[in-house]
This record gives C-alpha cells, structure tokens and sequence, in this order.
C-alpha cells in the first residue's frame, strides 16, 4: 500500500508536523507501506502533490490550522482519497476551542469557566478581575500550547491577550485551574492507559515542557478507582460527543478529584517524546503497531471500498 505522509503545514505548528511525520516515516512496516512523503508549504500544494504521488493513503501527520481543522479532510474527501482520523466534523468541531467548550459543557462534562474575546476590542480587565487571577489567554484555535500564557496579575493581562490576538482573532481567557495535568488517548473507541503531566521548569505544560528534553516528567499513573471512572467517562464523552473517531487525545486537569478537560486533539503529536506513543506503549503496542492499527481503523471509517485496501 502506498502511503503519503502529509507534513508540514502553514500553521505555527509546522516544526512540530515536520517532527511528526518522519517519526511516523522512521516507524512504517517496510514490508507493509511503501511511505511517501508529502511536505506542505502552502495551501495550494495538497491536491497538486496528492494527485502527484497517486497514494493510496493519506497518513495525516499536520497539525493546526489547514491540517486538523478539517478543511485538509474536506480535500482529500474531494479527491476520494482516504485518510487517516477523524473526519471533517471532528476535526473543526474540536479545533474550536469555545465550540467544542460550549457542547461539552452543554452535555455535563467539567471545562475550565471564562471569557471569550473577539479581538483587542472586547478588552476589558475588569472582567477578568471579577473572575479572579490567575486565568490562562489562549488563542481559540491552535495547539502545543502556542500563544498560551498563565497571567498572574492584570499588569500582565494587556501583553497576554496582545500575543494570542495576533495568532486568533478570537481568544479565551480561563480561569486557571490547580491540579494534576493528565492525558488521555483513545484508539478506536477505548481509552489508553491514563499518563499524568509534571512540568519541570514550568508552573504548567507549555510548549517547553512538552518539547524540549527534560521539559516534563510523563508517566502512567494509577488512579483511584472511583477517580479513575470518572476521568474515563469524561474522555469517552468528548470523544463522542465531538463527533472523533479512529484515536485521538483528551487533555485534562485533574483538581480535588474532578476533571476538567481543557480540549481535545483530534491529530495529536506523534513525535518520538509524544504523550500518545507513551501511552500505547504502556498497553503493549510499539509505535508500528499502533500505526497499523491506526491505518486500519481509517480505512474502515472511510467506508467499504477504501476498506478493502487493507489487504492490498
């Protein structure tokens, strides 16, 4: 079978595509896949390069904007090319940080409370004073913590929301929630061993932390029983409810307890120190099972037809 890995991208994650794909290259069953790799700089290379390398797979390996926000899955759809993840719902359904918050709140699941500004326009201090410091700014789309910062102190406030602007026109501000930061991955509707988040140099898991070695300490952790029941109802729920399938990857905080999820990647990292790889290690499957077993899942989900090139 003849898979494309499509990296790169045009979004603030692209270093971090990059990385993604040629572990995912380094890790493909020789024997299996014949990996071809795609590398997008801008937005009008896909269909060209796509149809170019006539693959028979798209192993998805982008991140962020034109990548996991759908409209990369509404391309290949176009083209009838079948890919790897969750579909174009999913996909922007979970890129929108205050949608995704807003249905799952709707439906009972714990997220952190706070504001949504739609540029320097709605900027009002006073309102993050009657929430209380510290609050987390954050741009509404994105990941691997870019543009994210904890704000201590209103003198810190206007510099905060400055910098998430200029990646988001919209921007959440949330209360910040003391806990532990746990992760949870999910392969095909069930849920990977749980790996709790502690950051070294940081009060919280920011891009540093999760890219830089030594960053963070990333382990399996065991979790009361009880505990853990309702982080993986919480999980699962957004999971569904956000419409995901084949895998993805729940992010949490867990405080007195409770879980509040933070979001939900639907094309989580899948670099060599990447949280999912960690946690299908602990149950059992190396990175090339869990790339098979993440082709296989896609191929399904896509429909019959493209099922069948499971056994080309």
């Amino acid at each position: 079978m003849k898979i494309g890995v499509i990296m790169g991208g045009i979004s603030s994650e692209r270093e971090v595509s990059l990385r993604t794909g040629q572990e995912m290259i380094r890790h493909l069953d020789p024997n299996r896949y014949e990996a071809v790799p795609i590398v997008i700089d801008q937005r009008a290379d896909l269909i060209e390069q796509v149809q170019e390398a006539e693959i028979d797979l798209a192993l998805l390996a982008l991140h962020g904007q034109y990548g996991e926000d759908g409209t990369v899955q509404g391309a290949l759809e176009t083209l009838g090319v079948p890919y790897t993840g969750s579909g174009i719902l999913a996909s922007s359904l979970c890129m929108n940080k205050r949608l995704s918050k807003m249905l799952l709140t709707a439906a009972g699941v714990n997220t952190p409370t706070g504001l949504c500004w739609q540029g320097m326009e709605d900027y009002n201090p006073r309102a993050v004073e009657r929430m209380g410091y510290p609050v987390i700014v954050k741009p509404n789309t994105g990941g691997s913590s870019i543009g994210i910062q904890l704000v201590h102190h209103e003198t810190e406030l206007l510099k905060a929301v400055q910098e998430s602007c200029a990646l988001d026109q919209t921007i959440l501000i949330e209360s910040y929630i003391q806990g532990m930061e746990i992760t949870c991955s999910i392969i095909d509707g069930e849920m990977l061993p749980i790996i709790g988040i502690r950051s070294a140099h940081s009060e919280w898991f920011d891009y540093t932390a999760k890219y830089e070695a030594g960053g963070a300490e990333e382990k399996v952790i065991e979790l009361p029983p009880a505990t853990h029941q309702r982080v993986r109802e919480a999980a699962l729920a957004s999971y569904q409810l956000l419409q995901c399938n084949v895998y993805a990857r729940v992010d949490m905080i867990l405080c007195q307890d409770i879980p509040y999820v933070l979001e939900v990647n639907t094309l989580p990292g899948m670099t060599a120190g990447s949280l999912l790889p960690k946690s299908a290690a602990a149950a059992g499957l190396t990175f090339t099972q869990l790339l098979d077993r993440i082709i296989s899942c896609s191929l399904r989900e896509r429909g019959e037809e493209w099922g069948k090139l499971q056994h080309v």
